[in-house]
């Protein structure tokens, strides 16, 4: 049994999202090294994730729903890194991919760095551009989708070795030394699928709506809430208006990470600047099937 690297998620409901982390994680960790939170202790989640370590939790809707969530991720990563050298933690549709150009998969690649630190690798968005992606996703979904926008925002600090405190969103970490090696990426997937967007987003409209709290009230992301969703067509027909950008080079990402490195105010967290990119790269077909 393999200690390198285990995979943590919490999910509630979601079995899109979930199907497609299990897919990755499962295949590359292995499902014995996978610990799935799940919220609600909902059947189909349970059922989907035979053979994971599943944590059935109450469900009960609540305004500081993000916070109570990291707090208890948080304490499973410092716990599991007692028996192995890396913890993935993130959203269950945020994957840690590496670029097959590398020439090894996730699992290799993490065995081969050293422990003691926290590892980010490059955010990249993959959304759906409805106008030409016509195929369906089913077991794969790079391949159906092939376009990604630079992410910032989920660029985050998640595979972790090292004992260190992750903020609310795991966006920050009170590391001070910033990782990101140049293979590793993080796919997050919410546009990955118009179809799946509007139902996703339904449900979690529901879920903030179940908490009777604001936008201003509420410790959980403003994206949850009704009033800050927009048309759902409208969202992905933008995305066809993104400039294409010519190949697939994001070194100067990174340099421009660990240039603008600094520590987040007085709050203890370190951080890089994340500006917005309007901009689009097509992935290379070596990345095909990668999830």
């Amino acid at each position: 049994m393999q200690t390198v690297a285990a995979a943590v998620t919490m999910v509630r409901d979601d079995a899109f999202f979930l199907k497609a982390w299990l897919r990755h994680y499962g295949e590359t960790l292995g499902r014995e090294n996978c610990y799935i939170v799940n919220h609600g202790r909902g059947t189909e989640v349970a059922e989907l994730a035979a053979g994971c370590n599943v944590i059935g939790i109450p469900g009960n809707p609540h305004k500081n729903f993000d916070m109570k969530r990291w707090r208890l991720l948080n304490n499973l990563v410092h716990g599991l890194r007692s028996y192995y050298d890396h913890v993935i933690v993130g959203d269950v549709d945020e994957l840690v991919i590496v670029d097959p150009a590398a020439g090894q998969g996730l699992l290799a690649f993490l065995e081969d760095q050293p422990i003691r630190r926290v590892l980010t690798p490059v955010g990249l968005e993959v959304i759906h551009r409805i106008d030409v992606e016509e195929e369906p996703v089913t077991d794969r979904i790079i391949g159906p989708r092939r376009h990604v926008r630079l992410a910032p925002h989920y660029s985050k600090p998640c595979v972790v070795s090292l004992g260190t405190k992750i903020a609310r969103g795991g966006h920050f970490t009170q590391a001070s030394k910033l990782f990101t090696p140049e293979p590793l990426y993080l796919l997050h997937l919410k546009f990955c699928d118009f179809s799946n967007y509007v139902a996703t987003m339904n449900a979690r409209n529901d879920v903030t709506a179940q908490t009777g709290a604001s936008v201003q009230e509420a410790s959980i992301g403003r994206h949850w809430f009704a009033e800050a969703r927009g048309e759902d067509r409208a969202v992905f027909e933008a995305f066809a208006r993104l400039p294409m950008q010519e190949g697939f080079d994001l070194d100067w990402v990174r340099k421009r990470m660990h240039r603008t490195w600094k520590q987040r105010g007085e709050t203890g967290y370190w951080q890089f600047d994340r500006p917005e990119y309007d901009t689009q790269y097509q992935l290379p077909e070596r990345f095909n099937g990668v999830i």
